[in-house]
């Protein structure tokens, strides 16, 4: 009886049986994760550089305006075009191996164009094709690392961890801006070189992960683009809380489209310089980091409807109140707490995403929130220039802001909305 007692003590001992579940190691210890965080942040920066540096070069050597808003269409033409693709092939090829070739497109792209600039010569039809193929592998990349999270960290995690890639791309911007125009100001391939030299560290960080990015896939999953299309789209459209969400989000962006030019005529009208807006942009940089890397916080204390919501009121609120100054340390200010505001919830957004959809949907999934996103802030650019010249700056403030605040109404009063109760922080 004694050694049946001592075969099951040693049984249970072998199996873990009866013992507390090991501790989960801190996210800053996961080192998949942190070359998986690094070497996107450094492809983010790259890209930054060169969508910066884009404009400047049409502008200053090619001596053309329209020839550099044939550039700008070139480098906005894949949020139309390649969402969708990008999101069904994110379900059904490796991750990792897809962001490695996004990130070897982006450098030949770089590299084409580089040559071209040091042979002294600034071909349209070149740049334009560089900025489409970087604009496309930023679509796959950013759709394919999206995925690739919740398989690197653990579920406990998720939270920080996409609050992290949230600010990091907040940061991605802030430094950017400045340093794309400091490096075209010495020679104006300097932002498209380094641009190529990031991915080439990228590509280095993504070869050294050891995680794979997907879960197993099912070898009978080859089906037409249409049908994995559709299945993503039959997804997110069954899902009550999402549906409503991307609806009243997609609005929002419309609003923000407007406010963003309203601040530039704002600024002009009040006799500011092109640096006043660029030391606001700053400050709004930094409010989006700060609400980014707070994210997580909210997220443990509040429901995605309620965060979705008051997120909401506030930006009416503070849309409303641009219309009442012109104050760069005011709009700094109140700019700043709506990208902080808003980057608390693309982090909320994200995990809320993560946790429910499937990994062979993740793609899918995130590529129809965002082809929404990417029409409607179509639409807020177009819409922009029409009311600030029939309106003024200070009555398109308004506007936007009663019109945000008939959407938090919408919020309060959907069903949808208030299905996402539960916190999942």
């Amino acid at each position: 009886m004694s050694m049946l007692k001592e075969t099951a003590a040693t049984t249970a001992a072998q199996t873990g049986a009866g013992t507390e579940p090991a501790p989960v190691p801190p996210l800053k210890r996961n080192r998949d994760f942190r070359l998986l965080w690094l070497g996107a942040g450094v492809s983010q920066f790259g890209g930054r550089l060169s969508a910066v540096a884009y404009p400047m070069l049409m502008v200053w050597h090619g001596h053309s305006v329209t020839q550099a808003g044939m550039v700008a269409f070139a480098a906005q033409l894949p949020n139309l075009l390649v969402q969708l693709p990008a999101g069904v092939l994110v379900d059904r090829f490796d991750r990792r191996r897809l962001m490695i070739l996004c990130d070897l497109a982006a450098l030949l792209a770089m590299g084409a164009l580089v040559t071209s600039l040091l042979l002294g010569v600034v071909w349209v039809p070149l740049v334009m094709a560089a900025a489409f193929v970087e604009g496309s592998a930023a679509i796959f990349y950013r759709l394919a690392e999206r995925a690739a999270v919740r398989n690197v960290v653990h579920k406990d995690h998720l939270s920080s961890a996409l609050s992290q890639n949230e600010s990091r791309g907040h940061a991605a911007g802030l430094l950017g801006n400045p340093v794309s125009s400091a490096l075209f100001t010495v020679l104006p391939w300097l932002p498209f070189a380094l641009s190529g030299l990031g991915r080439i560290a990228a590509y280095l960080g993504l070869v050294a992960i050891r995680t794979e990015f997907q879960q197993p896939r099912r070898p009978d999953r080859r089906r037409d683009l249409r049908a994995e299309v559709a299945e993503g789209f039959h997804w997110l459209w069954g899902q009550r809380f999402m549906r409503a969400a991307v609806a009243l989000v997609a609005g929002t962006n419309v609003l923000f489209q407007i406010m963003g030019l309203t601040l530039v005529v704002t600024v002009e009208r009040a006799g500011g310089s092109p640096a006043v807006l660029g030391g606001i942009g700053i400050v709004s940089g930094i409010g989006g980091i700060l609400g980014a890397l707070s994210g997580s916080w909210w997220m443990k204390r509040f429901s995605p409807a309620a965060i979705m919501t008051a997120a909401f009121a506030l930006w009416a609120v503070l849309m409303t109140s641009v219309a009442f100054t012109a104050n760069p340390f005011a709009l700094a200010a109140l700019y700043a707490g709506m990208s902080g505001v808003g980057a608390a919830m693309n982090v909320t957004a994200g995990v809320y995403q993560a946790r429910i959809c499937p990994d062979e949907l993740q793609g899918r999934a995130a590529s129809f929130a965002v082809l929404a996103s990417s029409g409607a802030n179509s639409l807020g650019a177009l819409s922009a220039g029409f009311l600030l010249a029939a309106l003024g700056p200070a009555h398109t403030a308004l506007g936007a802001g009663a019109v945000m605040a008939l959407i938090v109404v919408v919020a309060l009063a959907s069903p949808a909305v208030r299905s996402g109760r539960e916190v999942i922080g």
